[in-house]
């Protein structure tokens, strides 16, 4: 079971980082994200927040910057 949230969390991170049109735009928002989930399963499963965080906000961020703008458009980011 916690193997299975960890997993979700990471690839709900690799779906939804693809907000923004520029590399730093989806990195962020992927880094964003990540951390929200991580942070949220960590602490269902009885882990680190903050720990669970950290690894979230790395995994999204890498996961944003390593897509491109037509791997996922989910449309402009709520800060432009």
């Amino acid at each position: 079971m916690n193997q299975a949230l960890r997993l979700g969390a990471v690839l709900l991170a690799v779906v939804l980082s693809g907000c923004g049109s520029s590399t730093g735009d989806r990195a962020a928002s992927g880094a964003g994200i990540g951390a929200g989930a991580g942070a949220l399963g960590s602490t269902i499963t009885g882990g680190s927040t903050i720990g669970g965080a950290v690894i979230g906000g790395a995994a999204g961020a890498a996961a944003g910057a390593a897509t491109d703008e037509d791997d996922v458009d989910l449309g402009e980011p709520l800060w432009d």
